[in-house]
């Protein structure tokens, strides 16, 4: 049935979507692209899988436990990682380079920590119950997981349109030089940013270990390529962006599942991507972003 697809497509979509959020945000205020974002993604599933099932922490309770705690781990990896490298008018490629050492050692500490078979969160962790309406069934997961994407997206785009933090972060984005001559915090903004980012991978990270009842150690590198293709097609560094396309990136996967096959699922998500990108080499939003000054 095309409208169960299409619940089904929206609630993938809105954890690819929360995931690019993060990504692309770092991109847009830092100027760097961060593939440790996956590992931090991959450790905040597991963070809240051992609240739950050692603590017995309510899955809301562990799963901001778990932003939290990834939320300081990105302002680590900035402090230790990015900033000597910014310090140092390091090449573009440098924090990249870096960030892919930093996400191997994480996922090698998870992969030791908790092995490498899949983990699953307790039955029971959140209600089984589903609403019906007609032919549609949306079950309590599903609609968990749509509601906590959009509110968090939702939260973050005002944060950026309304507040005077906000605009701090766009003229960071545009010149961290003018910003730092205006009397902004860039290097703490910087560490908000980081802060911020983590924080919102992690929650997708929660959100897909609910979704698929998996849980692994390797689970962020599929993320990350599919995060990548996500703000590319969105446009580098615009959160409207990273929003569309991640929900486009759903309804493709979700769509060629449902009527071709799932062996397709990846060449078809990814070939519409490739199509779109040769109309808009930018992106749907625009430009891609270039610092000044």
């Amino acid at each position: 049935m095309f409208e169960q697809q299409l619940i089904n497509a929206l609630t993938l979509g809105s954890v690819y979507a929360l995931f690019a959020l993060g990504f692309t945000l770092v991109f847009g205020v830092l100027g760097v692209i961060n593939l440790s974002h996956g590992a931090i993604f991959m450790l905040g599933s597991y963070i809240a899988l051992l609240l739950v099932s050692q603590f017995q922490l309510s899955l809301w309770l562990a799963m901001a436990v778990a932003m939290l705690a990834c939320g300081a781990l990105g302002v680590i990896v900035d402090f230790l990682v990015l900033r000597p490298l910014r310090r140092r008018n390091a090449p573009h490629l440098s924090p990249m380079i870096a960030t892919i050492g930093v996400a191997i050692m994480i996922t090698n500490i998870a992969q030791g920590l908790f092995g490498a078979e899949n983990k699953r969160f307790p039955f029971g962790t959140i209600p089984e119950d589903s609403i019906s309406i007609g032919n549609l069934h949306l079950t309590a997961v599903q609609l968990a997981i749509v509601l906590i994407s959009f509110i968090l997206m939702i939260v973050l785009l005002l944060v950026m349109r309304r507040t005077q933090l906000g605009r701090a972060l766009r003229a960071i984005a545009e010149s961290p030089k003018a910003a730092y001559l205006l009397g902004i915090n860039v290097e703490g903004l910087f560490l908000l940013t980081s802060f911020a980012a983590a924080a919102l991978g992690a929650a997708a990270g929660v959100l897909v270990g609910l979704s698929f009842n998996a849980i692994s150690p390797f689970m962020g590198q599929p993320m990350l390529h599919k995060g990548i293709a996500v703000i590319i097609l969105g446009g580098m560094g615009d959160i409207r962006g990273a929003m569309i396309g991640g929900l486009f990136l759903g309804v493709a996967e979700v769509m060629s599942v449902a009527y071709l096959s799932s062996d397709f699922r990846d060449a078809v998500a990814f070939g519409l991507l490739f199509l779109i990108l040769l109309v808009r080499p930018s992106g749907m939003f625009g430009k891609i972003l270039e610092r000044k000054a």
